[in-house]
This record gives C-alpha cells, sequence and structure tokens, in this order.
C-alpha cells in the first residue's frame, strides 16, 4: 500500500473500521513510513483532544419546543394520517439517536495510542506496587547495559542522567506492546521515572505527551527506537526528561 492509499484510509484506520486485509497493510506501511506516521500521529492526537476537550451541551428547553414544534403535527383528518406522523415524529427521533449513539461509540473506541498508554501506565503503576524497580540496581550504565546481553534482541542505549538531576538507578525487563521491551529507571528527588524503550523505525517521532490517573506519559521515537516516558512528575519536569533522554538517544 502507497502513501496516497494509506492517507486515504487513516480516519477509517483511527477509527477502527478497516476490514482486516486493509488494517494489516495500512498498520505495516506506518511501520516504514515516517511521514504517513506522522500525518497519523496528528490525526491520532486531534481525536484525543476533541474527546477530552469537546464541549457537551445539554439542549435547553426552548429549543427542545422548537424541535418539537418543527415535527408533523398531528393530524385529525383520517387514521391514516395520524399513523403517519407518529410514524414520522418516531423515525426523527430513532435517527437522532442513531447519531448519538454513533459519536459515543466512536468517543468511547481506544486508539493504538491510547491503548499502548494504558499499558505503559499499568506497567508503571505495577512496578511500584509490587516493588520490582529494578533486575539490575546499578547507577553505573556499564553495568547496566551489559545486564540487557542476551535478554533482548535489541541493546537498549543506557545512559546516566545525573548531571541534569535525573540520575539512573537500574534497569529491568517488561513485556509490552506484545513484545519484551527494557525499562530504564531514573529518579528525580523523590520521583521515579520508568523509560520503556523497544525497536521502533528509522524515522523520528517529536515527543507527545498526556496525562492519565494522575501520571504523566511522555513518547518520542528517535534512531530507531520507541521511548516511553512514565512518572508522578510534573509535566513539564517529565518533559525536560524527555528531552534530556532524547538528545542522549
Amino acid at each position: 500500500m502507497d502513501c496516497k492509499q494509506t492517507l486515504k484510509r487513516l480516519p477509517a484506520y483511527i477509527d477502527q473500521e478497516l476490514d482486516v486485509s486493509d488494517l494489516i497493510a495500512v498498520a505495516d506501511h506506518l511501520d516504514v513510513c515516517g511521514d504517513c506516521r506522522r500525518e497519523h500521529a496528528k490525526l491520532d492526537s486531534l481525536r484525543t483532544l476533541i474527546k477530552a476537550k469537546a464541549p457537551h451541551h445539554v439542549a435547553p428547553a426552548r429549543l427542545v419546543a422548537r424541535v418539537a414544534e418543527a415535527l408533523p403535527k398531528e393530524q385529525k383528518l383520517a387514521p391514516a394520517t395520524k399513523h403517519w406522523n407518529w410514524l414520522s415524529a418516531g423515525a426523527v427521533f430513532a435517527s437522532l439517536l442513531a447519531v448519538v449513539w454513533s459519536v459515543n461509540l466512536y468517543l468511547a473506541v481506544p486508539t493504538p495510542y491510547q491503548q499502548l498508554a494504558g499499558e505503559v501506565l499499568d506497567s508503571h503503576v505495577r512496578s511500584l506496587q509490587a516493588d520490582h524497580l529494578s533486575d539490575v540496581a546499578s547507577s553505573d550504565q556499564h553495568t547496566v547495559k551489559p545486564w540487557f546481553n542476551g535478554k533482548l534482541d535489541f541493546s537498549p542505549p543506557v545512559l546516566d542522567h545525573t548531571a541534569e538531576g535525573f540520575p539512573l538507578v537500574g534497569g529491568r525487563l517488561d513485556y509490552l506492546n506484545k513484545q519484551a521491551v527494557a525499562v530504564l529507571v531514573y529518579r528525580h528527588r523523590l520521583h521515579t521515572i520508568n523509560l520503556f524503550v523497544w525497536p521502533g523505525t528509522d524515522g523520528g517521532e517529536l515527543p507527545r505527551s498526556l496525562t492519565l490517573n494522575g501520571h504523566n506519559l511522555v513518547s518520542w521515537s528517535v534512531h530507531g527506537m520507541n521511548f516511553w516516558a512514565a512518572s508522578d512528575l510534573k509535566l513539564d519536569e517529565l518533559e525536560r526528561f524527555a528531552g534530556i533522554a532524547r538528545q542522549g538517544g
């Protein structure tokens, strides 16, 4: 599938309305095309923004009355006319209900980006609750990086950012996005940062930020690697960490 065909199908892909063959074809193309992936990210961000920020209004009584007034009036000339008017009114209300149901369904279905964000957050929270932040506890990047050798089919970039206020404290293995991933653990004062790393595509992606259940997440890709940082740090501080890690990665 080329870029033109992919871009045409992106809205349906985000809404999960494609058949299986097209869904796989679009996903395969996004894996290798940075331009289409960036367009997908824009549409996905717009959908997330609409879901989060779009105002929801209850129709005022005056509007309800005007709509009711505009509906076909009941006539007493003949039973058949009366029956037809009730059917017409019912059809109008049924159409309105169908529209409302469709909009709610559209907003309720999570996008692949939202699903991945949920996985990242769940793993981050589990690591804190189970007190299993690190399989290898060390602030030495030359100790942490070799520990991953033979445990993953890729070599994650491991850097210490103590000078910038984000010391490395260890690393561990985790399972995310249907694959084994590396997790690098950092500290900032009393806050823990889990940095999830796994292979991506060569196309880079600028950082994206969101907040879920009181935690902040920042994702980006660079040099063929995907990165997701999760923490209860303030968003601006986590974004600063992401900027430092992205330059180093």
